[in-house]
């Protein structure tokens, strides 16, 4: 009996140290996933902040569904000044005064039982570039988590220009330069303040509205737009993109 016990208390004290390294060798497994999964972020918004986007997935899906899309590419110093004032004033009017979330926006829109108004530029390109579109608690983790290391490594004249080159203005339209065209038959640096606001006026939902032949809702949209656009520029709220 004697025997038993001891090789019986053997067995039982050789448990809990194999537990635990193998619970330590699972943390440093974890730990290192972690690791290199920060690092291809930080290098995939390296290379964003330096190398325009070819396609977004969701770009890539529509145009797979519609046959093609129309996007031209251009940088911001050749698109209208006011065009990304509208933009902002839309979508983000704090856009440089945050780091990614604009709180005083999401603790309004929480108060309201609403998400309207909660996700910035910043947010909704991060979204675009790197993610998909969607309501998933997996999309929105990662966005939450890409956001401030784009806010770090891309200047917000760098998101902003990402931002307009990216959005999408109606069914296969991507980019302001297409919408110009699309829209009124000119380029993106020719716009004026009225087409740049009625542009943003039918952000977040281009497909049920029309820059070229605005519903009442969208003309009074785009009046308040415009003059949101003015008063950033005047207030300096539009410094940290405007050269």
């Amino acid at each position: 009996m004697a025997r038993t016990s001891k090789s019986t208390l053997k067995k039982t004290t050789s448990k809990p140290p194999v537990r635990r390294s193998f619970r330590r060798r699972m943390a440093r497994l974890a730990l290192r996933g972690v690791s290199a999964a920060f690092i291809l972020v930080v290098f995939v918004v390296v290379l964003g902040a330096v190398i325009n986007p070819p396609t977004t997935a969701y770009m890539f899906s529509e145009s797979r569904r519609l046959g093609g899309v129309q996007q031209t590419w251009v940088p911001i110093d050749r698109i209208a000044p006011v065009m990304a004032r509208a933009a902002v004033a839309a979508e983000d009017a704090n856009f440089c005064q945050h780091w990614g979330f604009d709180m005083i926006a999401i603790r309004k829109a929480i108060a309201e039982g609403s998400n309207r108004g909660a996700s910035t530029i910043s947010q909704q390109t991060v979204k675009n570039v790197y993610l998909w579109h969607g309501r998933t608690w997996v999309r929105k983790a990662l966005e939450a988590l890409i956001t401030p290391v784009v806010e770090t490594i891309w200047s917000k004249r760098r998101i902003i220009e990402v931002y307009l080159n990216i959005a999408e203005f109606d069914e296969g339209v991507f980019g302001v330069e297409a919408a110009a065209r699309h829209y009124f038959g000119v380029s993106a640096a020719d716009l004026s303040a009225t087409q740049a606001s009625r542009l943003a006026a039918i952000l977040p939902s281009p497909k049920d509205r029309s820059a070229s032949r605005p519903s009442t809702f969208v003309a009074k949209r785009a009046r308040q737009v415009r003059d949101g656009a003015a008063t950033i520029r005047n207030d300096g709220r539009a410094a940290c993109f405007e050269s």
